[in-house]
């Protein structure tokens, strides 16, 4: 018998919470569910969320302990999220781009691939690239 499962929520580390919190809720809508305790006088200063939108989740977690974090982000630990993309079902992916494109994302629009799937693709601050794609 197979192992039953009712989803997958994928946990990428990121190198300023804050900034990624704010890029996935006020920019790709996700809710924050839950969090770790706040750091600071900032609510997104957490070291642990976990967001929501719609059937989708993602966690995100701090790269660094709050007193190991360095001024900028090393670059070998931070090359290899070229190698990772989370693909996101989005029924109305061309919506999807309006919107992206009215907060003021620079991005390509919207292409078939080969395959048949209508695809948008961008990155998040951390370079961890986003695919939104449906069935052309």
């Amino acid at each position: 018998m197979a192992i039953e499962v009712k989803g997958v929520t994928p946990m990428v580390q990121v190198f300023n919470m804050p900034r990624s919190i704010r890029f996935y809720r006020d920019v790709l809508g996700f809710k924050v569910m839950s969090s770790s305790k706040a750091m600071s006088a900032d609510p997104d200063d957490v070291n642990w969320v976990l967001l929501q939108l719609s059937n989708a989740e993602i966690m995100l977690n701090t790269a660094y302990d709050p007193d190991d974090v360095p001024e900028t982000p090393e670059l070998g630990r931070w090359s290899g999220h070229q190698d990772t993309c989370l693909y996101f079902g989005c029924p109305d992916v061309d919506a999807a781009y309006r919107h992206l494109v009215s907060l003021g994302l620079a991005i390509d629009p919207p292409k078939v691939a080969w395959y048949g799937m209508k695809q948008l693709y961008l990155k998040d601050p951390d370079g961890f690239g986003i695919c939104f794609q449906w069935s052309a």
